[in-house]
């Protein structure tokens, strides 16, 4: 774009330049595991920016298919490209990305270009839900003689973490269908359909060495080759291009296979608008991560590289289900994990067929137990079997615990929740680069004392067992975990199993034993001061620091290789999900009163519902950096971190209807 000279900065520029921001990033989920994503600007800077990127194995198994389509419309003076891409070695080209007028997220990504004579192409694209479907639209405003718009699909056909290189082995053989044509360059994927209603000319050719500036600053491999079998022609003035896209892999294509592509475009597109028009833009975006699995469902801890993790889901889906009245949802995805107890502990992975399940989380079991005390409560229509189910897998887990399990995990003599072992990250804090761990934090952390007590509370209701043991835990809870010293909890105590140590570093943890679950383990003198100096020294706009920036082992941005990514994760990195239960906590210790209410969502909540509009559109990051602005970083796509949006706007705060129901603006230009 033509740089503006000083004190020339109109609206007009400054949103221009926002909506060719590299780091707004939109998604479109199928429902499946599947996804598209890519940035407003329409310039591919990640490997897993495409249009067609679909579950083989819902949710997970994701193959990307279909990267990119690059589109050109002749006006009768020539070609004008409509979109653009990043290739070695830092080279934009083509130029469509300089006629980007606008872009809009609502209902569908909707991306506007401006042409000569004040003509505009309006490109939309979506998936729709429950079909790994793809449907890319392109269509005129103004009365030119002519618009011929030429198409041409970029395919990588690949595990979606790999990249592409050209390679003679591929078959870029083209196979003509009813209304259209497939392809199906490696055998090993799923075959590609493209339905459209314009003309297909094969015309094999390798583009080579696109660059993808994200994976480049992440320190991983950032160069790819695409293949293109052909390109479609379209007469723009005699109506819209369509194009649907479709993997071959169950629930593809969701309508008639009969269908041509209008009467396809018009099916899903009806459907879509319905589905989406029907739900707020919280409760669009908290959908995004609810998947199928099998028969059932499950929660995608985020996009576009998590899957289904087990503390992701458990703590998520109380924002994304519970607080939206999900309740039978809720229980389905829970008693699909209660399949899994072993030993009294959950994996923190869903175990796929061909994978060994993975136990090596100690707060993932706690927080299984906290979901389904809250899904049990608020879900008063659940079978009697389902509720028997829930509560055995949930006191199956407490009986492990108690009598000890795996990794050390195990109540010790004063009631509290041993746990670690040489090697292991067991809590969230989990970032581990080799046989190195980052945060070990071997003995007995805060957080999961807070979610063991809640759990046994759980169990005291229902076997007198545990009444003994939680009445203990509790007790000694305040007593072991307060620094009087410091004026806040100490993160872990009984360091590395030594009785009497402490680990007295400053960090969010405590957080939980004030806020986030059902009551506060300490006084509500000492309640206060914990939320004073979480907020002097943790909080941000966007969420808590792991570490105050004081502390010498502070990270204030999280960037780099991986190996300094891990570094920061959780030594001074910023996560939103935190701010879930610090808010809560800052409303009980101040009366948790309209007023009070009021002053936590202009001063905490407002600053996470602008970040809707700076990343992963609509979404909350998965992190940000420590030092100011904060940076978003991560996953831009994060389940847990939006489920806690949710929780504070629909139950913590009780947000009024018309305010919780307001629409996200789109970025566009004036």
């Amino acid at each position: 774009m033509p740089s503006s000279e000083a004190g020339d900065l109109t609206p007009t520029r400054v949103i221009e330049e926002r909506v060719l921001d590299p780091r707004l990033e939109w998604l479109e989920a199928d429902g499946l595991g599947g996804f598209a994503m890519g940035t407003a600007s329409g310039i591919r800077t990640r490997r897993y920016h495409g249009v067609l990127c679909v579950a083989r194995t819902p949710p997970t198994g994701r193959v990307m298919l279909v990267n990119a389509v690059e589109a050109w419309v002749d006006l009768g003076s020539g070609p004008r490209a409509l979109s653009s891409h990043r290739y070695l070695p830092s080279v934009t080209h083509p130029d469509g990305a300089g006629r980007l007028a606008s872009f809009a997220l609502e209902p569908f990504p909707t991306w506007t270009y401006e042409l000569e004579d004040g003509v505009r192409v309006v490109h939309e694209l979506f998936v729709p839900r429950d079909a790994a479907v793809a449907v890319l639209v392109w269509r005129l405003v103004g009365a030119p003689r002519s618009a011929r718009l030429t198409l041409r699909p970029l395919l990588s056909v690949r595990d979606v973490h790999a990249l592409r290189r050209e390679s003679a082995e591929l078959s870029l053989a083209s196979r003509d269908e009813t209304h259209g044509v497939s392809w199906q360059p490696d055998a090993a994927f799923p075959a590609v359909s493209a339905r459209t209603n314009g003309v297909f000319r094969a015309e094999p050719v390798w583009f080579r060495n696109f660059l993808y500036e994200e994976e480049r600053a992440r320190g991983y491999d950032h160069v790819e080759d695409l293949a293109s079998p052909g390109f479609f022609e379209h007469d723009l003035t005699a109506g819209e291009a369509e194009l649907v896209l479709a993997a071959g892999v169950a629930g593809a294509p969701a309508t008639r296979a009969d269908a041509s592509a209008g009467e396809l475009v018009r099916e899903l597109r009806a459907r879509e608008l319905a589905r989406r028009d029907a739900l707020a833009p919280l409760d669009r975006a908290a959908e995004a991560y609810l998947v199928r699995r099998a028969a059932g469902r499950s929660i995608v801890a985020g996009y576009p590289w998590f899957t289904d993790w087990g503390r992701d889901t458990f703590l998520a889906l109380r924002g994304l289900l519970l607080a939206r009245g999900k309740h039978a949802e809720a229980a389905e995805i829970l008693l699909a994990w209660a399949e899994h107890v072993s030993e009294g502990m959950l994996p923190n992975r869903f175990p796929d067929e061909s994978d060994a399940p993975e136990y090596n989380s100690v707060d993932a079991s706690l927080w299984f137990v906290v979901a389904v005390a809250e899904t049990l409560a608020a879900a008063s229509g659940l079978a009697r079997a389902q509720r028997t189910t829930l509560e055995e897998a949930a006191l199956a887990i407490l009986a492990g615990y108690a009598g000890g399990t795996r990794y050390g995990i195990a109540a010790d003599t004063d009631g509290l929740l041993a746990c670690g072992a040489p090697g292991l990250q067991l809590t969230w804090m989990d970032a581990k680069v080799g046989e190195r761990v980052m945060t070990p934090r071997t003995g007995k952390p805060v957080e999961v004392q807070a979610l063991w007590i809640h759990a046994l509370d759980f169990g005291a209701r229902r076997a007198s067992p545990y009444r003994a043991l939680a009445e203990q835990a509790s007790a000694a809870f305040e007593a072991r975990f307060w620094n009087d010293a410091t004026g806040w909890l100490n993160d872990v105590v009984d360091c590395d199993h030594v009785h009497g140590t402490v680990d007295a570093s400053l960090r969010p943890n405590q957080v939980l034993a004030v806020g986030g679950l059902a009551r506060t383990l300490v006084s509500s003198a000492r309640a206060g001061r914990i939320v004073d100096v979480l907020e002097r020294e943790l909080w941000t706009p966007l969420g808590l620091r792991t570490l105050p920036r004081w502390d010498p082992r502070y990270h204030g941005h999280y960037a780099g290789d991986p190996l300094e990514r891990d570094e920061a994760y959780h030594q001074g990195t910023v996560w939103p999900w935190l701010l879930g239960p610090f808010v809560e906590a800052w409303v009980r210790v101040q009366g948790a009163s309209a007023s009070a209410k009021s002053a936590a969502r202009a001063r905490f909540v407002a600053p996470l519902l602008a970040h809707l509009d700076e990343a992963g559109l609509g979404h909350v990051s998965e992190v940000a950096d420590g030092d100011p602005p904060h940076a978003p970083g991560g996953c831009p796509f994060q389940a847990w971190s939006l489920g806690e949006l949710v929780r504070l706007e629909r139950r913590v705060l009780a947000a009024p209807a018309a305010e919780a129901l307001a629409p996200r603006p789109s970025v566009e230009r004036a």
